[in-house]
């Protein structure tokens, strides 16, 4: 905003944030006025919009899409509560934002906000269903990405409205992490630098890496904490920041320091007939550039997201 650009976000408690990572307004305890932190940052800055909607998510989302095409200098962002809630707009994700650009070469830069991750909230409230929009992606028309890092979040963000040309973003969002001291950035990570497609952690490798480990989100924190705690100095993880578009130049380059034949395992919280596994492997095969014996490690195939069960999610987990 304060580059001027208008920022309008809508969704289901998007004022407070889902999972609290937004305060954007302050109500007076008094008279019950609203106050929004985000409107006096600068004298001449942009006008930051940040709406509470009903749970009609195919009306909104179809009203956002509208508006992002009329406004492409602008941060237009609808906010699920849960990405799951994103189900109600499919309709307008395939007809618009995944083919309006082929069809009728409209371009959008509307930015989809979905909680995604799994962690005991059952099987609707678990998983934005990443499996589909890698189902829609093609020819560039969309950015599917899932930042693990606040720098990483709020890099993608400006990047958004600073690029000269407008894709369809679809964000992959924190939920626990939001409360990970680990996930913080200093101040000067959101000052410079910009967003990465693909973080890689070697950890402390003694005599190079017998796994590497490809991952996104939430379960690389989970393998981090395990490969410390287990004092695993054979195994690399890397992060697809990502999803797509991914050249398989930069993900090579990723692995360029590993021998051939390092095995290479995908890891995923959703089943395995969900998540990215699926099409990873349409575009793979069971070698990864012919160097890598590519597989995965999930949970088995499932017809529901996730358990409604918290005793079996942390049971899954643990096996995972």
């Amino acid at each position: 905003a304060v580059e001027g650009h208008r920022v309008r976000i809508t969704g289901q408690d998007a004022a407070r944030g889902t999972f609290s990572q937004r305060h954007a307004l302050l109500y007076d305890a008094v008279d019950g006025h609203a106050v929004s932190i985000f409107q006096d940052l600068a004298d001449d800055q942009a006008a930051v919009e940040v709406m509470n909607s009903p749970l009609s998510e195919a009306g909104v989302l179809g009203f956002e899409f509208g508006y992002s095409l009329d406004s492409p200098d602008a941060l237009v962002a609808w906010e699920a509560q849960y990405g799951d809630f994103a189900n109600a707009a499919q309709v307008v994700i395939d007809q618009f934002l995944a083919s309006a650009e082929d069809k009728w070469r409209r371009l959008s830069g509307i930015v989809l906000l979905l909680p995604h991750g799994f962690e005991e909230q059952g099987p609707e409230h678990s998983s934005a269903r990443v499996n589909r929009f890698l189902s829609l992606a093609a020819e560039e028309n969309i950015q599917i990405v899932v930042p693990s890092t606040a720098a990483q979040y709020f890099h993608v963000l400006r990047r958004q409205v600073k690029r000269k040309w407008r894709k369809p973003l679809v964000v992959l969002t924190p939920k626990s992490l939001l409360r990970d001291s680990r996930v913080a950035s200093p101040l000067a990570e959101l000052s410079k630098g910009t967003f990465q497609r693909i973080l890689v952690d070697a950890g402390d490798l003694e005599s190079g890496a017998k796994f590497v480990l490809l991952c996104s989100g939430k379960v690389f924190y989970d393998l981090l904490q395990y490969r410390e705690e287990n004092e695993r100095s054979d195994i690399a993880i890397i992060r697809l920041e990502q999803l797509y578009p991914l050249s398989d130049g930069a993900l090579d380059k990723a692995l360029q320091s590993f021998a051939e034949n390092t095995t290479v395992r995908w890891v995923q919280e959703e089943p395995e007939n969900m998540g990215a596994w699926y099409y990873w492997k349409a575009r793979f095969g069971d070698r990864l550039f012919d160097r890598f014996p590519l597989s995965v490690v999930s949970r088995p195939p499932s017809a529901s997201p996730a358990t409604g069960s918290a005793a079996a999610h942390e049971a899954e987990q643990r096996d995972l």
